[in-house]
């Protein structure tokens, strides 16, 4: 399924997109950002991830596409658990030229929609690390409310670091983006 945003189109992964892939993977300025961590990824292993990776019932990831169909970063939602409605989120990459344009807004906007209207799922889970404001204002904007700390859970660049739980229901998504006056996809 290919989901249409305002500005952004997300797709599956292509084998054509492995390399961009890795290099978002790869980047040490990105990777100090996120609360997930990644191995060194070669070219030999991504390939292998790309032949063993398929969409499913609990993991669905896309490639961000612009308008102009530029490759400009990838999403997902992972450990989708059906019984209770709940999903985390995959979190989101954007490449250094395309981040604050509104792509992860509109990206992310629709991937929650998605996940609340089509998978009518009812609550998407994800963290960011304390000091990290601007994805905790990122994550906020959509409507995310902080739920909890987590002490020095993360260790990352020689220290361990506090990381904020946020929890994100379909009333709260929908309720703030109508504040917002924001459109929410096609």
């Amino acid at each position: 399924m290919i989901l249409k945003g305002d500005i952004v189109t997300l797709r599956p992964i292509e084998y054509e997109d492995l390399e961009f892939i890795r290099g978002l993977i790869n980047d040490p300025d990105m990777e100090k950002t996120i609360t997930g961590w990644s191995w060194p990824i070669s070219k030999k292993d991504e390939e292998q991830w790309y032949t063993n990776f398929h969409n499913s019932d609990r993991f669905i990831r896309f490639i961000i596409e612009t308008e102009c169909k530029n490759i400009v970063g990838f999403t997902g939602l992972k450990d989708i658990d059906w019984k209770n409605g709940k999903v985390v989120s995959g979190g989101i990459r954007i490449s250094k030229n395309f981040q604050s344009k509104g792509i992860a807004t509109d990206a992310y906007a629709t991937l929650i929609k998605y996940a609340f209207e089509e998978l009518r799922l009812h609550r998407i889970e994800s963290s960011a690390f304390e000091d990290n404001i601007a994805s905790l204002k990122f994550l906020e904007k959509l409507g995310y409310v902080r739920e909890g700390l987590l002490r020095e859970c993360i260790f990352k660049a020689g220290k361990f670091h506090n990381v904020v739980v946020l929890g994100l229901l379909k009333e709260d998504f929908y309720r703030n983006y109508m504040n917002l006056n924001y459109p929410i996809g096609k």
